[in-house]
C-alpha cells in the first residue's frame, strides 16, 4: 500500500540534473538589470514629485513656522506700524538673505517688514471676545453669539485675502505666499480690537477708532502691496496699478463697518 514511498531494493535513485550556469548568469544578469532601471526610475519619479510638490508649497504657502518667529520687540513695533503707518521710518521692503544658493526673507523677529501670523491670529480671537463682552454689556449675550461672531469674522478675513489675492492675480506675473495674504489681511482685526475695546469704555469713541483704524489699514496696505508689485511685477503699469491700490484701500470702509457692527444678527 505503501510501496510507492519506499525504496526498492536494487534499484538506484536518479540523480539530480546539473544545473546550467549560463542560465543562471543570464537570468540574474537580466533580473539584476531590471531592478537597477526600475530603481532608477523609480526614483527619478519620486525626485521630480517631491521636488514639485516642495516648490509648490514654498511658493503658494511657504514655512508655516516662519511666520511665528517673533518676539516682543518685533510685536511692539509691528503694532506701531499697523497703527501708525504713516510715521513708519526707512524703506517697506523685506529684507533678504542668501541661503542654500538662493535669496530667501529674513523671519519677523529680525525684519519689522515681515509678516507673522501670531499677531492676525491673537488680533482675531481678542476680536471675537471683544464682541461677545459689548453684547454682554448691552444685555444681549447669548452663548452660540460667538460662533456668529467667530463665523463673521472668518467670512471678512477671507473678503480680504480674496480681495488682495485677485488684485495680484489680476496682473498675471505677480505671485506672493497665501501665508504672506492671509498675514497682510488679519492685521485687520487689531485695530477692530481697538474699536470694539473703546465702545466698551465710551460709546462715541467707537466711531473715531473705527474711522482711524480703517485708515490706517488702507495705507498699510497700500503701502505693503505697492512694495509687492514693484518687487515682483515683470511689467510696470502705473496706472493700473494705481487704481488697484485705490480699490485696496476704498474697500477697507465697508469691510470695517460691517466687522464692527456687534449685533444679534451676524450677517448685517
Amino acid at each position: 500500500m505503501y510501496d510507492n514511498h519506499l525504496e526498492r531494493p536494487g534499484v538506484s535513485r536518479p540523480t539530480n540534473l546539473q544545473p546550467n550556469p549560463f542560465g543562471s548568469a543570464f537570468s540574474g544578469a537580466s533580473s539584476g538589470f531590471v531592478k537597477s532601471g526600475l530603481g532608477a526610475y523609480g526614483e527619478k519619479i519620486l525626485g521630480s514629485s517631491s521636488e514639485y510638490v516642495q516648490s509648490n508649497i514654498t511658493r503658494y504657502l511657504s514655512n508655516p513656522q516662519y511666520y511665528f518667529q517673533v518676539n516682543d520687540q518685533y510685536v511692539r513695533n509691528k503694532l506701531k506700524v499697523v497703527l501708525f503707518p504713516f510715521f513708519h521710518r526707512g524703506h517697506w521692503t523685506r529684507i533678504s538673505e542668501p541661503v542654500g544658493g538662493r535669496l530667501s526673507y529674513k523671519p519677523p523677529m529680525y525684519d519689522i517688514n515681515a509678516p507673522d501670523l501670531y499677531i492676525p491670529f491673537m488680533s482675531f480671537v481678542t476680536y471675537v471676545l471683544m464682541a461677545g463682552m459689548s453684547l454682554g454689556f448691552n444685555g444681549k449675550f447669548r452663548p452660540e453669539v460667538l460662533n456668529l461672531v467667530f463665523i463673521k469674522g472668518l467670512l471678512g478675513w477671507g473678503f480680504q485675502v480674496s480681495l488682495l489675492k485677485m488684485t495680484l492675480m489680476s496682473l498675471g506675473s505677480v505671485e506672493a505666499p497665501l501665508l504672506d495674504i492671509i498675514a497682510y489681511s488679519g492685521y485687520t482685526f487689531f485695530g477692530l480690537s481697538l474699536a470694539v475695546l473703546g465702545k466698551l469704555i465710551w460709546r462715541y469713541s467707537y466711531y473715531f477708532l473705527l474711522l482711524w483704524a480703517c485708515l490706517c489699514m488702507a495705507i498699510f496696505l497700500v503701502k505693503t502691496m505697492k512694495r509687492v508689485l514693484f518687487a515682483e511685477a515683470r511689467s510696470y503699469d502705473s496706472t493700473r496699478h494705481h487704481y488697484l491700490l485705490l480699490i485696496i484701500a476704498f474697500a477697507q470702509f465697508p469691510l470695517f463697518i460691517w466687522l464692527g457692527n456687534i449685533t444679534l444678527n451676524w450677517l448685517f
